[in-house]
């Protein structure tokens, strides 16, 4: 099994940055892709940004330019570095390790809320 731990939320105001990290313990030998996805109240779960253990990266449209994904693979740390916060960036805040084979585990959630 995998666990992940997500930390870094918070409340900040528009234009403002955050970092979340994302560790992950237990059979970490498993994840292949690591990274973060997002849930606004009332929307589905979505895409923010991902990396591979290989170092490639997808990001949403909404977030490019703005945010970066990084990690350890040693350690199957993820990490987001959110600059130019928007309003419509307020959400929960969840880390994912997906396997080879396409197992994913989640995170409980951080949550990033952003003032105008």
């Amino acid at each position: 099994q995998v666990q992940l731990v997500e930390s870094g939320g918070g409340l900040v105001q528009a234009g403002e940055s955050l970092r979340l990290s994302c560790a992950a313990s237990g059979n970490i030998f498993r994840i292949q892709t690591m990274g973060w996805y997002r849930q606004a109240p009332g929307e589905p779960r979505e895409l923010v940004a991902t990396m591979t253990v290989g170092g490639a990266t997808n990001y949403a449209d909404s977030v490019k330019g703005r945010f970066t994904i990084s990690g350890d693979n040693a350690r199957k740390s993820v990490y987001l570095r959110m600059n130019n916060l928007k309003p419509e960036d307020t959400a929960v805040y969840y880390c994912l390790g997906r396997s080879l084979f396409g197992m994913e585990y989640w995170g409980k959630g951080t949550l990033v809320t952003v003032s105008s």
